[in-house]
């Protein structure tokens, strides 16, 4: 084959992409998403998201999966999920403002907070005060059980 004869070949149609019996409304409806099932904090809390380490080691060693549930539990570090309404509002107390916002990394002590069991792990429920630190990539924080 020539060149010539590969471009002049006929067009591909694609077929029709409307979904058979469906409205445009019931198309455009929102699935529920793993967010909307995580509790939502209230007045000063805070709901974080224990650091989960990886399943392998630096030195290619798999780790079972209790052994990465239980480093979850006894973490201290954890991803901030949301905020309730209240959070770090009182100047008083916060005259330079938030400790950590929304997808910031932070450090905690070990038993603080409410631990709340969820499919695929667990979350905490943490006062605005219980908060200790920022971090900016929790694998640099040596995690112990």
């Amino acid at each position: 084959m020539t060149e010539q004869s590969l471009t002049s070949t006929a067009k591909i149609h694609l077929p029709n992409k409307d979904l058979v019996g469906l409205k445009r409304s019931e198309e455009q409806k929102e699935v529920t998403t793993e967010k909307t099932k995580l509790p939502k904090p209230t007045g000063w809390r805070m709901l974080v998201l224990p650091f989960r380490m990886d399943e392998k080691t630096k030195g290619g060693i798999l780790l079972g999966n209790e052994t990465i549930d239980r480093q979850q539990v006894a973490s201290q570090c954890g991803n901030v999920l949301a905020m309730g309404d209240s959070c770090y509002k009182d100047k008083e107390r916060y005259p330079n403002g938030p400790w950590c916002k929304v997808g910031d990394w932070v450090i905690f002590a070990r038993y603080a907070g409410s631990r709340i069991e969820i499919e695929g792990g667990e979350v905490r429920l943490l006062n605005e005060d219980e908060i200790l630190a920022t971090v900016q990539d929790p694998t640099d924080i040596l995690h112990k059980y």
